[in-house]
C-alpha cells in the first residue's frame, strides 16, 4: 500500500503567488548571460580599459626602467602634435570621402536588385563579392590595377590615348582619391545588403497605391520608400563612419600612409607611435582621443534618432 507521505511527495505542487511565471530566480540570469558577455569583457572591455591606463604612463618598448605614471603629459604633448591633427584631418576627409558615396552607390544598387529583373539572384551574389574578401586580398589587387607600368587602369588609359603613365599610389594628389576609390568599392555591398533588406520590408501595397494615384517613380521613392528606409540609412551611416574612420589594414596594404604622409589615418599614425617607435603610452593617448571622436559621434546619432522618435 502506498504511504500517506509518498501521496503527498507525488502530488503537485500548488504554485507559489509570489512567484511569476517563467521567471528564473537566483542568479540564473546572470549565467545565462556569461556566455556571451565574458567575451566582451575579455576582449574588449579589459583591453580598452588598459589601454587608457597605458596612456598615462610613459611606457616604451626596449625600456629597462620600470614604467611611471605621468597623468595628462601624453594628452598636453599631443594637442601640439600637428603631425597627429593632420592624420586626424585626413581621416576625417577619407571616412566622409568613403561614407557618402559608398551610401549613394549602394542605395542605387539596392533599388536595381529589388527590380524583378532575370538573374537577380547572380546579380544579387556578384554584389557582395567585395564584401567576402579579405581586406589584405582586396589591397593587394588593388595595387596591381593601380600599378604605373602594367597595372590595368593605366593599361586602358593608354588604349584610349589618354596618357597612362600617372603613378597612383604614389602621387601627392592622386593617393588620397585612389585609395578612397578602393574604400568605396569594398565597403559598398555591406550597405547595399541592409538598403535592400530595407527595400524588401516595405509593403509593394503602397507603392501600388501610389501608381493608382498617379505618383511617378521620384514621387513614390520621396514618398514611399524613403521614409521606409530612413532609419536603415541613418543606422548604416554612421556605423560606416565609425569603420571607416577606423580603417587600417586596407590602407597600410596600398600605402602604409604615404607618400608623405597624404594617406595616413590616425590609426596608422598610432600604429606607427606604437610599434615602429615603441612610444606605447603615446600611441594609447592618440587611441583614446580617436575612442572619443566615436563616442561622441555615436553620442550624436543616438540623440537625433530619439528626437526623431519622439517626433514621430
Amino acid at each position: 500500500m502506498t504511504s500517506v507521505t509518498e501521496v503527498r511527495r507525488s502530488a503537485p505542487r500548488a504554485p507559489d503567488p509570489g512567484r511569476r511565471p517563467g521567471r528564473v530566480v537566483g542568479h540564473g540570469p546572470w549565467f545565462l548571460v556569461l556566455p556571451a558577455l565574458l567575451p566582451i569583457l575579455v576582449l574588449s572591455v579589459g583591453p580598452l580599459l588598459y589601454g587608457v591606463l597605458l596612456a598615462f604612463t610613459d611606457a616604451q618598448s626596449g625600456r629597462t626602467e620600470p614604467t611611471r605614471w605621468i597623468g595628462t603629459l601624453n594628452f598636453r604633448d599631443l594637442l601640439h602634435d600637428t603631425l597627429f591633427w593632420e592624420s586626424f584631418r585626413i581621416g576625417l576627409v577619407w571616412a566622409v570621402g568613403v561614407t557618402v558615396p559608398q551610401f549613394l552607390l549602394a542605395l542605387g544598387l539596392a533599388l536595381l536588385l529589388d527590380q524583378d529583373l532575370k538573374l537577380r539572384w547572380a546579380a544579387r551574389a556578384l554584389a557582395i563579392i567585395p564584401w567576402a574578401m579579405p581586406e589584405v586580398v582586396v589591397g593587394i589587387m588593388w595595387r596591381i590595377v593601380y600599378n604605373p607600368d602594367a597595372g590595368i587602369l593605366n593599361e586602358t588609359l593608354r588604349d584610349l590615348g589618354l596618357g597612362g603613365d600617372r603613378d597612383w599610389l604614389s602621387g601627392l594628389a592622386t593617393a588620397l582619391p585612389a585609395v578612397i576609390v578602393v574604400g568605396v568599392w569594398a565597403g559598398m555591398p555591406q550597405t547595399t545588403v541592409a538598403l535592400l533588406a530595407g527595400l524588401q520590408n516595405t509593403p509593394r501595397e503602397l507603392h501600388e497605391a501610389a501608381a493608382v494615384d498617379g505618383a511617378g517613380a521620384w514621387r513614390r521613392f520621396r514618398t514611399v520608400t524613403w521614409p521606409a528606409l530612413r532609419p536603415i540609412a541613418l543606422a548604416i551611416t554612421a556605423l560606416n563612419l565609425i569603420w571607416n574612420f577606423n580603417s587600417f589594414a586596407l590602407v597600410y596594404v596600398l600605402t602604409q600612409g604615404g607618400p608623405g604622409g597624404r594617406t595616413r589615418l590616425p590609426m596608422l599614425f598610432a600604429y606607427e607611435e606604437a610599434f615602429r617607435y615603441g612610444q606605447f603610452g603615446y600611441a594609447a593617448a592618440m587611441g583614446c582621443v580617436m575612442v572619443a571622436a566615436v563616442s561622441i559621434t555615436l553620442a550624436v546619432f543616438l540623440v537625433g534618432r530619439l528626437r526623431g522618435g519622439e517626433e514621430a
